[in-house]
């Protein structure tokens, strides 16, 4: 089976990264309506003995609002409920099957999944062997370049072609280096010459011109782009427009607020209260605070909100207030302006 095709013929695709807790349906929803990429992944789905395949990450296979293809994604060790979790899934209009080799959460790779899963070349071999055996359409695999060396990156490479994977999106930085530091385009260029399949480059695609870079310096298929997303909703629509000869949508300071409120309307629920709901948009907002103002105003205040009024009360006055509005929302991250948590994992 053949890869959908671009948007536009001709053009590379996009991807919104698979991100613990924020690539459900309701955030699908909204990148949906703010330009949304080429493909979606979803959350990963865990898979031991016990496993089911989630209600919300069905929902977000199935409810998806817009026309593209969504990939769901593995996580686990297991050969058999692999195999069991793969046939349920297929029961589903899925475009594919990805499996994750790149989660860098302790509490994950401690596991020897994801991320974990770097270090056992041989277990590779066998997960990706049952996979591709088991899925009949497209199979698709999300790794890191190494678990704390890059010593395995070749041989899981040799594995990506023995198995006939479908497309391998790289992200350019080993387990232990988190989020932290430089990426390391170098390996997902040698991953692009090396593979059968397409590759898509991930890891720190801040912005159009930065994703330009990263296709034109590594020669991938495409990009995957994660935080930047939560940060930028605009980005995918940005990318498509620039790359289509056209000067591209630059949004406002009142374009980022409307945002905000779109975002808490979408993923306001019934299982949890407003104290909660509150504490889950700071974590979206930490990304989307490195591009309001370069001193950390924004940031600094609305991680003291604890209620709708005064999170939107600050949103106010750093968004909107004193014709704020009008103001262009930062292209790149404002630097020395950091996204907390520090200690990332798959979840944001």
């Amino acid at each position: 089976m053949e890869l959908p095709k671009a948007i536009i013929v001709g053009q590379p695709l996009s991807a919104l990264a698979p991100m613990q807790d924020v690539t459900d349906l309701s955030f699908m929803t909204v990148i949906n309506e703010c330009g949304a990429p080429d493909y979606f992944f979803t959350e990963f789905i865990r898979v031991h003995e016990h496993s089911i395949v989630e209600k919300g990450i069905l929902d977000s296979i199935v409810k998806n609002p817009s026309n593209r293809p969504v990939f769901a994604q593995l996580i686990g060790e297991s050969l058999p409920n692999l195999e069991r979790i793969t046939k349920e899934l297929l029961k589903h209009p899925i475009a594919g099957i990805d499996l994750n080799l790149g989660c860098p959460a302790p509490k994950v790779y401690k596991k020897n999944v994801g991320g974990g899963l770097l270090r056992d070349v041989e277990k590779v071999d066998q997960i990706l062997g049952l996979l591709r055996q088991t899925v009949p359409g497209l199979f698709t695999v999300k790794m890191r370049i190494g678990f704390e060396t890059t010593e395995n990156f070749d041989a899981i490479l040799k594995l990506i072609n023995k198995h006939q994977v479908d497309l391998l999106s790289v992200h350019g930085r080993t387990v232990k280096e988190l989020y932290r530091g430089e990426v390391h385009y170098d390996f997902i260029k040698r991953a692009v010459d090396s593979v059968n399949c397409p590759v898509f480059a991930n890891g720190n695609v801040t912005s159009v011109e930065k994703a330009v870079w990263a296709l034109d310096y590594t020669g991938a298929y495409g990009v995957m782009i994660g935080r930047s997303a939560i940060r930028n909703p605009w980005i995918f629509r940005q990318l498509r427009e620039y790359l289509s000869g056209n000067s591209y949508f630059k949004p406002t300071l009142g374009d980022v607020y409307e945002y905000v409120k779109r975002l808490v309307e979408a993923t306001r629920g019934e299982d949890f209260g407003e104290l909660a709901h509150v504490n889950r948009m700071k974590k979206f907002l930490n990304f989307v605070g490195q591009g309001v103002d370069a001193e950390g105003k924004f940031l600094h205040e609305i991680r003291r909100t604890n209620s709708y009024e005064t999170l939107f009360g600050v949103c106010t006055k750093h968004l909107l207030e004193d014709g704020k509005c009008a103001q262009l929302f930062a292209t790149e991250p404002h630097a020395g302006v950091i996204a907390r948590p520090n200690c990332e994992g798959c979840s944001l």
